[in-house]
């Protein structure tokens, strides 16, 4: 019997998309979080792909995180590790030298905002859906990173509160937070992923030094977790990669001769 198809990966200009893929609510299983972690793998090593977005199949639900059936059903070692994979399949998106983007195309809760947590971006469609935190009403707590990313995102004394009332609001106030850095006012889910399509593509080449927006990304990713000193030490090591890329040169001479640049990613 063929595998159920729970993730979808395609490459469109230079652009790899990561789709969830399991109705009504994209609920994610060991098994999608198996596909999505050989979508990242892919997406990672694919020379063509210099921005990844992750995104939720249909209008309704970008994802609403674990099935709580399975869980219900799971013994508690089962639990143990496919938390610790999931927390592993994350840290691989986030710590991959490409930009990341979540397209929150529909509500976006529980462990579906952790995912959303682990892209550098979040862009959401204009009331299209909620975010949240709710874990709490299940007598647990957000166990894919989400306890740590929403404290680094907003605070800890505010990822506390939001996270022991369970409360889920909409995406505006989720801007407000900080939460999601963009809302586009888009009509439907096919012109809103037009839309975000459009904003990942200004970050590609000959638009943008793509190699320099990874090791941005990777800069601050990394950076944030270490001494001062130590992140500094990162960030030259990072700008010695770029002196000596071809597009910082371009970038470079383009500037003296009063040009735009055009850059290749390499």
């Amino acid at each position: 019997m063929a595998e159920k198809k729970l993730v979808h990966y395609e490459v469109k200009d230079r652009v790899g998309i990561i789709s969830l893929d399991d109705p009504p609510a994209n609920t994610y299983t060991y098994e999608m979080f198996q596909q999505m972690d050989t979508a990242v793998l892919k997406a990672r090593m694919d020379n063509d792909v210099s921005v990844i977005v992750v995104t939720g199949w249909g209008e309704k639900f970008f994802c609403a995180g674990a099935d709580i059936s399975m869980l219900n059903e799971a013994d508690p070692t089962f639990k143990y590790y496919f938390c610790l994979h999931a927390n592993e399949t994350l840290n691989r998106l986030e710590q991959t030298p490409k930009l990341t983007i979540a397209a929150l195309n529909g509500h976006t809760v529980g462990g579906g905002l952790e995912i959303a947590m682990a892209c550098d971006l979040r862009i959401a469609r204009k009331d299209a859906g909620k975010v949240g935190l709710p874990e709490i009403n299940l007598g647990v707590l957000p166990g894919t990173g989400g306890t740590q990313r929403l404290a680094r995102i907003v605070g800890k004394s505010k990822a506390i509160d939001l996270m022991i009332t369970g409360e889920v609001f909409g995406f505006d106030k989720a801007l407000d937070l900080g939460i999601v850095n963009r809302v586009f006012e888009s009509e439907n889910r096919d012109s809103f992923m037009e839309e975000v399509m459009e904003f990942a593509k200004s970050f590609t080449p000959p638009n943008r030094a793509s190699k320099a927006v990874g090791l941005i990304k990777r800069a601050v990713q990394t950076g944030a977790e270490l001494p001062f000193e130590t992140a500094l030490a990162v960030e030259r090591e990072l700008q010695q990669q770029l002196f000596q890329s071809s597009d910082a040169r371009e970038g470079l001479a383009a500037y003296i001769e009063k040009r735009t640049p055009s850059f290749t990613g390499k």
